[in-house]
């Protein structure tokens, strides 16, 4: 068995992430505010295909990244990404492996921890808060996001982005079933269509989540000794306190 989730549909994320990047974009940037690069690298959990790790590169132009990403699908995305940009292939830094165990440096200038903390478990979440905690540089922010639900209730399958690029239309859709408590098994299906919206491809994708509302991680955040606020589009920003 393929131990990465997006094994089968990689291929599609990135396509289907630039839209929601596009509003998550002003939040991130405001969260992002004290961020301290001459401290240490910026890391970016679960950095995916590369478009919160492009945004830090943007708004810090002198800062390090550490890219964390356990997906393979997702790093050829990312490396793709960085490999035409000399600027980037200097600054940003390929990490295999998951938020919960990748290396960190001693002192980090801030964190991001976008559109992924569902994958870890609640106790996994507290260990990272408390390896983050003691590496954040003073007053550098940790920003991560809640995705809905906030709890484990059925979801009916719904389309939630459909791009276009050439002659096809790629069409992203999910149900999600409650799969325990706090958690949610989502059924993800890719469709590929064609100019008469005849189906060519279809791909399928599961995969568990657990669930989380912003005011929730706050108080983790907190209890962890964090001053954390909950902000627009579900953004939580976090300071050691």
């Amino acid at each position: 068995m393929n131990g990465d989730e997006y094994h089968e549909s990689g291929e599609f994320l990135d396509l289907f992430s630039l839209g929601a990047w596009q509003t998550l974009r002003e939040p991130v940037l405001a969260a992002l505010a004290g961020a301290a690069p001459h401290a240490g690298p910026i890391v970016d959990l679960g950095a995916g295909s590369g478009l919160g790790t492009l945004l830090i590169a943007e708004v810090l132009p002198a800062a390090r990244i550490l890219a964390i990403e356990p997906s393979a699908a997702q790093r050829a995305a990312l490396f793709g990404r960085l490999g035409p940009v000399p600027d980037l292939r200097e600054r940003v830094t390929v990490v295999a492996a998951g938020a919960q165990d990748a290396p960190l440096p001693e002192r980090i200038g801030g964190a991001i921890a976008m559109n992924m903390i569902g994958h870890l478990d609640p106790d996994a979440r507290r260990r990272l808060w408390g390896r983050l905690r003691d590496r954040l540089a003073d007053g550098a922010p940790l920003v991560v996001n809640a995705q809905p639900p906030a709890e484990p209730v059925e979801i009916a399958e719904a389309e939630f982005v459909t791009v276009r690029v050439g002659a096809h239309t790629y069409v992203g859709s999910g149900a999600a079933q409650p799969d325990g408590p706090g958690t949610i098994r989502w059924r993800m299906r890719y469709r590929v269509l064609d100019e008469a919206d005849r189906l060519l491809r279809e791909v399928t994708a599961a995969y568990r989540w657990y669930v989380v509302s912003p005011e929730a991680l706050a108080v983790e955040l907190s209890a962890a000794g964090f001053d954390a606020v909950p902000g627009p589009m579900d953004v939580v920003r976090a300071a050691v306190r």
